[in-house]
């Protein structure tokens, strides 16, 4: 059946501080839980298909070493395809420190390492090892170029593409045309739009703006307020579950994952939104990036169509 999600993106091994407040510029904290889990946005996705029910094909690169040993192995236990993994022996694999407050707010450095190296062609030898697809699931912690060749190649072959523009970069604009769907939070929408988001209202302006730039349709995530979906110009928002967040890390990879996996099973774009919502919710709840994405049987999916 073609229904693979093509996940083309970064890997990283996480490594997590969960602490009373994130540091300020110049400032040494003591005490506080560290932990290393498994990470990158694009890694996050793939896992977040593959736990959802989804069937989840990885294409990345890692370096010759414990860190991309361990995330491969990882993914092999999760079922997702690793025949698109590459590895540069001359390179580190990518790693991200993450600081967590209180609240389960985060801020995040991350080194890219072999991520920064995967070339276009590299996804093109491992494309054509994937006739069955039918989503791409695309982020930006790869070379921009990269994720350009991935999503040519995607609309050439008849893929839906889905673009997640995190973290955001100004040259995010040359993608526009190339995505079916595309998913900013707040801020990077702000910065597609050229709107700041206070309200529902500024979210829809925002969202019209992008469209105009030649999405078809524009999801912006809201964090505790859920999400805002513009398609076939109808504006619709669509809320979340009211939970208590403990950590947000991988709160937009769960929700993107979870709205791939609803598509490919050929549920409508709204319903794909509330399930994606509801897997993201789950995933606030608990500490880490892979360690916090919920499995199918967690998640409600609730019907809105």
């Amino acid at each position: 059946m073609k229904n693979k999600i093509l996940v083309v993106g970064s890997i990283n091994m996480d490594m997590v501080v969960k602490t009373a407040h994130i540091p300020q510029p110049g400032e040494t904290m003591l005490g506080g839980v560290f932990f290393m889990n498994p990470g990158g946005k694009g890694a996050n996705q793939a896992v977040s298909v593959a736990r959802l029910g989804g069937h989840a094909a990885f294409i990345g690169k890692i370096g010759d070493d414990l860190f991309g040993k361990q995330s491969t192995r990882l993914f092999e236990q999760e079922g997702i395809d690793i025949t698109g993994i590459c590895s540069d022996p001359g390179t580190p694999s990518g790693i991200a420190m993450i600081t967590v407050d209180a609240a389960g707010e985060n801020s995040i450095v991350v080194a890219p390492g072999a991520n920064a190296r995967l070339q276009p062609n590299d996804v093109a030898a491992a494309l054509d090892k994937q006739p069955d697809g039918k989503i791409l699931l695309v982020q930006l912690e790869i070379p921009m170029e990269t994720v350009k060749y991935a999503a040519e190649y995607a609309r050439e072959k008849g893929l839906l593409v889905i673009l997640n523009p995190a973290p955001a970069n100004d040259r995010v604009a040359a993608l526009l045309p190339l995505a079916d769907i595309i998913t900013p939070n707040e801020s990077e929408a702000a910065l597609l739009s050229g709107v700041q988001i206070k309200d529902l209202a500024g979210a829809r302006q925002a969202a019209e703006q992008i469209a105009a730039r030649g999405v078809k349709s524009v999801i912006i995530t809201l964090g505790s307020q859920g999400a805002a979906l513009l398609h076939n110009g109808a504006f619709l928002h669509i809320p979340a579950p009211l939970v208590e967040a403990v950590d947000t890390t991988a709160a937009g990879d769960v929700f993107n994952g979870a709205l791939a996996t609803a598509l490919a099973e050929g549920k409508s774009l709204e319903d794909a939104v509330v399930f994606a919502c509801n897997a993201a919710a789950i995933a606030v709840t608990r500490l880490g990036a892979q360690s916090s994405i919920p499995y199918r049987n967690e998640v409600p999916f609730n019907i809105i169509s």
